[in-house]
């Protein structure tokens, strides 16, 4: 009987991290969360659509975006960081397979559709977000769309903007 007590007690222990990662996130979280998508994503466009961007230098104007917004950038990334150390985790290994993970999640759609494709439907974010005043891009960043799930629940209380709000 103790023996049975100490394995369950022991398996809620090995279980308890994995439980965390049922955390939900707050407003804060979510616009990190979305911020680094976009962020991903102009990069997985730049990447993929310079040879079809006829005279424009895509990875440039990523490099102009990603300088003109590395101080909300930066906040995305230190806010994630926090997140996952909350769960107990060390925050920059996990940052970094997030930011993976964001990145292919858009690549995944660039091989579904086929580069062209692809370039036609989202080749122009890059000057679009170029073209955005910060707490523009940070409302896109709070913005919630159906096609891109966010990789946690949001927390019950939080009020956030979905695509049809718009």
């Amino acid at each position: 009987m103790r023996i049975q007590v100490l394995c369950t007690a022991f398996a809620l222990v090995i279980l308890m991290p994995s439980l965390a990662l049922a955390k939900c996130y707050n407003a804060e979280q979510l616009e990190a969360e979305q911020g680094l998508r976009i962020h991903s994503e102009l990069m997985v466009i730049a990447l993929n659509c310079q040879h079809l961007a006829e005279g424009r230098q895509l990875n440039h104007e990523y490099e102009n975006f990603t300088q003109t917004n590395l101080g909300l950038i930066k906040g995305y990334e230190d806010t994630m960081r926090a997140f996952f150390a909350s769960e107990g985790k060390t925050g920059e290994h996990e940052l970094n397979d997030f930011r993976t993970k964001l990145a292919n999640r858009i690549a995944s759609e660039a091989v579904r559709l086929q580069p062209n494709v692809f370039c036609r439907a989202y080749g122009k974010r890059i000057t679009q977000a170029n073209n955005m005043p910060r707490e523009k891009l940070r409302k896109w960043a709070q913005t919630v769309f159906p096609t891109y799930p966010l990789t946690r629940s949001i927390c019950d209380g939080v009020t956030y903007k979905t695509q049809q709000d718009k």
